[in-house]
């Protein structure tokens, strides 16, 4: 007869920040490369028409392709997320802002995926990059 006790699954914290790592940093690395690709006239030409410099557009380089950057390899994670996490939440202000209260047509947060972004790396920054990483002695990994 199998115990309980034998049943129990170990946990490993370091393994579920690496996946947690790769997923987010993958999925906006690629959406950041969009950026230059011509995307990047897109966010100058929005920041513009709100009154604001376009090359404030360039921060979208660093919190969409370098700092996932940073948090995929696991250097200075805690402060890769948080330009990351700002990153979002403008995004949601500039972009998504009539959005945050909203249903998508499947019943779901209209801006989920952006949500998931966020607070993936609002879990980051708390957390770090755990031991799987490049850099794990600093107060910002």
């Amino acid at each position: 007869m199998i115990q309980l006790k034998e049943l129990k699954m170990k946990k490993n914290l370091d393994v579920g920040l690496l996946v947690l790592r790769v997923v987010i940093s993958v999925l906006m690395l690629l959406h950041g490369l969009g950026k230059l690709n011509g995307g990047l006239e897109f966010v100058k030409g929005m920041l513009v028409d709100k009154g604001m410099p376009g090359f404030i557009a360039y921060g979208a380089i660093v919190g969409e392709i370098l700092a996932p950057i940073a948090i995929l390899i696991g250097f200075r994670t805690r402060i890769a997320a948080l330009i990351y996490a700002i990153n979002c939440v403008v995004a949601i202000l500039m972009v998504h802002s009539a959005m945050v209260f909203s249903l998508s047509e499947t019943g779901g947060w209209a801006i989920e995926l952006l949500g998931l972004y966020l607070f993936g790396a609002v879990t980051l920054y708390f957390t770090g990059a755990g031991a799987i990483a490049v850099s794990t002695k600093n107060n910002w990994d």
